[in-house]
């Protein structure tokens, strides 16, 4: 008997952090969805890929995956789902993209981005003191958020092991190089965006200028939430995405 392939569904998770971020809300949709949470290249069990780009990374995704399936990515994993669903229409079903922008730097016509100054400066910060650069990271990601102080604790215990010092510098190379605005025509499978409102690390006018650009998407914005509402919020992001691969 044929498996039922509309039921796989793929998770990839964000910078700093590995597969089990997802734990919360995979045992939330484990019951009626077979959840894959891959850890990116590098991190976890993951061997890194080369060259460290953004396309070798979902190409590295797209081989250790299900023929079909469909996708969850969160902030950078979101950005790799997107190049994914652009270079494998056919292998992935649907998308459902969290706190993700098409352009994580700030360019001509794309203001509601990280200046590039910013990013360098995180860079430098990392290599300098690992351990207080992801804590201030974890730190700016649930700030604003109305579980905050809860979800810096949980944030900050998760990416302490998450991958090595060079995979997290490429990484960071990947958010700076990459700008998938002019592909997202390109980007036809069915698609949820959802987005804090209080996202400091990627504002929400970005999520909505997304899924504006996407021929078939739809952008929820989630309240009281900042860049991680599926931790914030798992029980009514897990509705979100379970209605929506249910369509």
């Amino acid at each position: 008997m044929r498996k039922d392939d509309s039921k796989d569904v793929v998770f990839l998770h964000g910078w700093g952090f590995a597969s089990g971020i997802w734990d919360d809300l995979s045992s939330r949709l484990g019951a009626r969805l077979r959840v894959h949470a891959l850890d990116l290249p590098g991190y976890g069990a993951a061997p890194a890929c080369s060259p460290y780009t953004l396309d070798a990374l979902a190409a590295a995704v797209a081989r250790a995956a299900p023929r079909r399936c469909h996708v969850v990515g969160w902030s950078l994993g979101g950005e790799v789902a997107l190049a994914w669903a652009r270079r494998a229409p056919r292998q992935v079903r649907r998308l459902v993209l969290i706190a993700t922008t098409p352009c994580f730097v700030r360019r001509v016509g794309w203001s509601c981005a990280t200046e590039p100054a910013v990013l360098q400066e995180f860079g430098r910060s990392l290599a300098a003191d690992r351990a207080e650069t992801l804590a201030r990271f974890a730190a700016a990601q649930a700030k604003g958020d109305a579980r905050g102080r809860r979800l810096t604790g949980v944030l900050r215990t998760a990416s302490e092991q998450s991958a090595t010092d060079a995979v997290l510098t490429a990484g960071l190379a990947v958010l700076h190089a990459a700008d998938l605005r002019g592909e997202l025509s390109r980007v036809r499978q069915p698609t949820l965006v959802l987005h804090g409102a209080y996202d400091r690390i990627v504002p929400p006018a970005a999520g909505s200028r997304l899924a504006a650009a996407l021929p078939d998407a739809r952008f929820v914005l989630l309240r009281s939430c900042a860049h991680v509402p599926f931790l914030s919020q798992p029980e009514r992001v897990a509705r979100k995405v379970r209605s929506f691969l249910d369509e």
